[in-house]
């Protein structure tokens, strides 16, 4: 089962005619989680072939309107279509306050839970939204006075391979005691021997990770989240020669970006948070993969797909017998 990563918009402050504004969505298993909310973050993911019944949270990173204004225009739809189910909001703070002052959307007036997460000014490691199968940690980054939080939806490990011959040799009948132990639960064979799952398993197996760094300098806080990502997105607003108006408004050069990919050891980079002054941004791609070749520019609906499989060991089959 793969996770695919679909950028929605990419652009930066304002759409162009083949950009739109910052978002980005990850499905798994049929479920979505959005990172930012645009404005026309709706059409996007209609466009994108994603139900709005399947998000399980929506990630604000900050409070600049590209990256936010979309917000009460969705929830308001999910609230029309008699939602029921759940959502999470992981907000920077005043967050809440600004949805409350938009008639209709307030989080406790809306016609399904919603469960409000709004992040602090220090933002220190934490946990911002976990389920069964993922952990999503958040972390401040450098965007000048806004308190931008950067996001890594990292997959939990999964058990190790079951070896059914294994099992069977131990006296484990076929049928559900198989797939308790495959699950992590011991099971008692007929004879009362206790099988334990680490008699049949392989060594867990690692899942993917997924980083969203944007809206910022290089800082601390986006490194720690691309280390050793299998895909990290990256705000790369300008190219090096503008590199002095980066910093100033608290963005990144395409180079910058790639350098943190590199010293992070991501395994891919995609580019996002486009400046309008560049129609074409081939040379963004060029200057970013002059220091890390797995660096693309995002497409936005296209599926970039990460298949956890890809990271197991080779099976071997070598006959020692």
């Amino acid at each position: 089962m793969t996770t695919d990563v679909i950028p929605l918009g990419t652009s930066s402050a304002v759409p162009t005619d083949e950009r739109h504004l910052s978002a980005l969505a990850i499905e798994r298993k049929g479920q979505v989680l959005l990172f930012d909310c645009g404005e026309g973050t709706q059409y996007r993911l209609r466009e994108a072939g994603l139900s709005w019944a399947r998000i399980d949270a929506i990630f604000v990173t900050h409070l600049h309107g590209d990256h936010c204004y979309g917000l009460p225009g969705l929830l308001s739809t999910m609230d029309l279509q008699q939602r029921t189910a759940p959502v999470t909001l992981v907000l920077p703070p005043g967050g809440a306050a600004l949805l409350r002052a938009v008639p209709g959307v307030a989080p406790e007036r809306l016609s399904f839970p919603v469960h409000v997460v709004e992040g602090d000014a220090a933002l220190g490691p934490s946990a911002a939204y976990e389920a069964d199968e993922v952990v999503v940690d958040a972390r401040r980054l450098d965007h000048g006075k806004a308190v931008s939080m950067g996001f890594r939806v990292e997959e939990r490990m999964r058990p190790g391979r079951f070896d059914p011959e294994q099992a069977r040799a131990l006296g484990v009948p076929e049928g559900p005691a198989f797939g308790r132990l495959q699950r992590g639960n011991p099971v008692t064979t007929p004879d009362g021997t206790t099988v334990n799952p680490a008699q049949v398993l392989g060594p867990p197996r690692p899942g993917v990770a997924v980083a969203y760094v944007t809206d910022t300098r290089p800082c601390d806080g986006g490194r720690v989240l691309a280390e050793e990502a299998d895909l990290l997105y990256h705000d790369a607003t300008f190219a090096d020669d503008h590199a002095a108006r980066a910093h100033e408004t608290g963005h990144s050069t395409a180079r910058q970006a790639a350098t943190v990919a590199r010293e992070a050891g991501a395994g891919r980079l995609l580019l996002g948070h486009l400046s309008a002054r560049y129609p074409d941004p081939t040379p963004l791609e060029r200057e970013a993969r002059s220091v890390f070749p797995a660096a693309a520019v995002a497409e936005e609906l296209r599926r970039y797909e990460l298949d956890p499989r890809e990271k197991e060991p080779p099976v071997d089959l070598t006959d020692e017998s």
